[in-house]
């Protein structure tokens, strides 16, 4: 049992909630909100919605919210979280390529009707911009694999 312990190859395991570990999820949940309650309650479709601030930000509401999802996946990219060690990195760098792969397969196959779609029918071509932010995103997670 002692050898295990000084193994070098061994998986480093750390506590699971870290501070920067709850301040990224804190982010990925707050941009996902923030997409949520624009599309649904202050998008103007016909007539704006509330809060008016928010309504008159227009699509500069996804990019807000796209943001702190991207923002909170790159902070849980750091070695003190559990997607930044260990097998958490390959995790975190695959369902990052796969959702940015399956974001823009998605846009394309749909492209000609995006009304049925939430979210996609509004950003239109900027779909694309999305998907190769995951794929930049999972590239941060590239980086800290081992």
């Amino acid at each position: 049992m002692a050898k295990a312990k000084n193994d070098p190859l061994a998986p480093v395991r750390g506590p699971i909630f870290t501070p920067r570990f709850i301040v990224a999820l804190v982010l990925m949940v707050a941009g996902v909100a923030w997409i949520a309650w624009y599309y649904v309650a202050a998008r103007p479709d016909p007539d704006p919605g509330s809060p008016a601030f928010m309504a008159d930000l227009g699509n500069w509401n996804y990019l807000i919210g796209f943001g702190l999802v991207f923002a909170g996946l790159i902070a849980s990219a750091h070695p003190s979280t559990p997607l930044g060690r260990g097998r958490g990195v390959v995790v975190g760098m695959l369902a990052c390529f796969l959702i940015g792969l399956l974001w823009i397969c998605t846009y394309y196959v749909f492209s000609n009707d995006l009304s049925s779609i939430p979210v996609f029918d509004d950003l239109g071509q900027k779909n694309l911009f999305v998907g190769i932010g995951f794929m930049a995103v999972g590239f941060t997670f590239a980086t800290r694999w081992e």
